[in-house]
């Protein structure tokens, strides 16, 4: 069964048909398109120790990745990037400790060396910057007292404060890569 759409978590993506600030045409051969409709995806995960069930996994034309419609406990409904193994009735938990499992979301410091994350902060408080396509993960690779080492799916060792919030699990949808677009 299908999920009402929550008017309050969609916005109309706008068409600028190729045009720049001033009006002018500066992409050619820009017309009109399929009215689309912008997810809101909470990247802060703000709801602390607020147990939220799975209500739907949907797809999103707007990103390569799938979203999760949570339901708080409190009765408050937000979008988040569906990791690999969530379903549909899963709870997930945003708080400073967790347990490591697909959805979960805490610092930095908290998670154990090796395993997969994504929806990374760059500046704890800023809400999720990095790896947030579909299929992709990033590694904690190592803890140190005042930054944590993070693997990145392009090779990259970077280190991040350990205070950071991040989501545990790879991202869904990994076979967006192998999908046809059609002819050239």
């Amino acid at each position: 069964m299908k999920q009402p759409k929550i008017k309050k978590l969609f916005k109309l993506n706008p068409k600028h048909s190729g045009r720049n600030n001033s009006g002018k045409i500066t992409v050619r051969h820009q017309g009109g398109r399929q009215k689309r409709f912008l997810r809101t995806i909470d990247w802060k995960r703000a709801q602390l120790d607020i147990p939220a069930k799975v209500a739907s996994i949907e797809y999103d034309p707007n990103r390569t990745a799938d979203i999760a419609l949570l339901v708080y406990a409190n009765g408050l409904k937000n979008y988040i990037l569906a990791p690999e193994d969530l379903k549909v009735g899963d709870t997930v938990l945003t708080a400073d400790t967790t347990d490591i499992k697909p959805g979960n979301s805490c610092h930095l410091v908290n998670v154990p060396v090796g395993a997969p994350i994504h929806n990374l902060e760059i500046m704890p408080g800023k809400g999720a910057q990095m790896v947030r396509s579909a299929g992709n993960h990033a590694q904690v690779q190592s803890k140190e007292k005042d930054r944590v080492l993070v693997k990145l799916p392009s090779g990259e060792i970077r280190a991040f404060k350990p205070n950071c919030r991040v989501t545990i699990g790879s991202l869904g949808n990994r076979d967006n890569k192998h999908r046809k677009l059609g002819k050239a």
